[in-house]
């Protein structure tokens, strides 16, 4: 049964950025685009890549070590959409991000 976790606060995620966090012992990427906030698999498919460290452009992580990318609002690749990676619920009360896992 899924539920919302707390991860971060507000305040630690700067307008177009990302961080990884950790929600029910999962990795989870979380990104603040444009003050709106989305939350994706935080393992890249790849070959394990850390998202939550990647390279945010625009809603377009790109995964640090071998420059896979997905758009954290969709969860697919721009250029594959059928590779696809797992998106999660966010929601913000007060100053609190939660995402649902």
């Amino acid at each position: 049964m899924r539920s919302f976790v707390r991860v971060a606060g507000v305040a630690e995620l700067p307008e177009n950025t990302g961080k990884a966090v950790k929600a029910n012992g999962r990795c989870v990427a979380l990104f603040n685009v444009n003050g709106s906030f989305h939350a994706i698999d935080g393992v890249c498919p790849h070959q394990g890549g850390p998202l939550g460290e990647g390279y945010l452009k625009g809603t377009v992580v790109t995964c640090p070590l071998h420059f896979w990318q997905f758009d954290v609002v969709k969860g697919h690749a721009p250029d594959f959409p059928e590779a696809s990676i797992e998106t999660f619920v966010v929601k913000v009360e007060g100053g609190d991000i939660f995402v649902e896992v």
